[in-house]
């Protein structure tokens, strides 16, 4: 039987120990078992590194030695229930299915914590009142796909189940096309190429993502296609303007992928890419990553045509092309 301590301050974690009786099972069902969990919950805490086995991210399907030493973070409770804000949306596009939104940079998209409200969410909810798919729940509704705070450009949201689940289907089969322009740092040998590397959350620093390709540590398959747009220097460095398309769509992939082989975003303070003297001597333009979704194309959940998106590059983001690529 397994032996369970609960540290009495708020937010402590629950600390296991595995016995010999425990030896052989999953972590997941484990951990599920012990914190009184569903399996999904755990899946995404395990996915968050919040679970740890001997002080060390795992696999969920990681099996069980006596005496290990498992460790489960629960997070803080959200709010139980996003509420609308009158906040101006930018709409490509809207129907009684979906509608298409680009999202501004410094924006989050749903409400999490340290950002409990002025959400796209929040805004969604004020404009499309109860017309929004219950699928991700009352934080979540009709989100469908997400994009970091600083960077900008075109989500699709659903506006009920049917849609939600139809849009869901795609993304998991890769069947929504999604393509981004950033600027990185660095001048690229090659023409194009494709950046195969798995995701996942960092072994240290919860709040970043890695390439992972230990075994023992939780990452998923992580695929980015990229291709040279231009090329210019400024300050002594050099640049490179990108037209990347994603495969999958891991947090921080397009980010995480640069940086892994050596170019990271321009502006990107979480992997590498801040402090450059070009951004020093522009600091107006460059507010977070240079990152911009500016194409979307999926099958439409009603009419089963294909649809196809694009929204210009903020205006920030233009001046710097400007400066860097003219």
């Amino acid at each position: 039987m397994m032996e369970v301590r609960w540290n009495n301050a708020e937010s402590a974690p629950i600390l296991l120990t595995a016995t010999a009786s425990d030896a052989g099972k999953r972590l997941d069902l484990f951990a599920a078992e012990a914190g009184a969990l569903t399996r999904s919950a755990v899946g995404r805490l395990i996915e968050d590194g919040a679970i740890t086995v001997n002080g060390k991210p795992s696999a969920k399907n990681y099996r069980l030695r006596n005496g290990d030493s498992i460790e489960i973070q629960l997070p803080a409770p959200e709010p139980c229930e996003a509420y609308p804000q009158n906040i101006p949306l930018d709409i490509v596009y809207e129907d009684e299915d979906l509608i298409v939104v680009n999202k501004p940079v410094g924006m989050v998209v749903h409400p999490a914590a340290g950002n409990p409200d002025g959400t796209l969410v929040n805004a969604l909810l004020y404009h499309c009142g109860e017309s929004l798919s219950g699928v991700g729940g009352v934080i979540r509704p009709g989100i469908v796909h997400r994009i970091d705070k600083d960077t900008s450009g075109l989500l699709v949201v659903a506006k009920h189940d049917a849609a939600h689940l139809a849009l869901a289907e795609q993304l998991k089969g890769h069947h929504i096309r999604r393509t981004y322009y950033a600027i990185a740092i660095g001048n690229f040998k090659e023409d194009s190429g494709t950046v195969d590397a798995p995701i996942g959350r960092h072994p240290v620093d919860r709040k970043r993502m890695a390439v992972i390709r230990n075994e023992d540590l939780k990452s998923r398959d992580a695929v980015t296609h990229w291709q040279v747009l231009a090329r210019g220097e400024a300050d002594g460095q050099s640049f490179t303007l990108l037209r990347c398309e994603l495969e999958t769509g891991r947090t921080h992939q397009i980010r995480v992928h640069m940086a892994s082989i050596g170019h990271p975003l321009l502006g990107d303070p979480i992997y590498g890419g801040a402090n450059t003297r070009f951004e020093a001597r522009h600091k107006s333009l460059i507010q977070g990553q240079c990152l911009h979704a500016k194409e979307l194309t999926f099958t439409h959940p009603r009419t089963r045509e294909a649809v196809q998106f694009d929204c210009p590059l903020p205006d920030e983001m233009q001046q710097v092309v400007r400066l860097l690529f003219e």
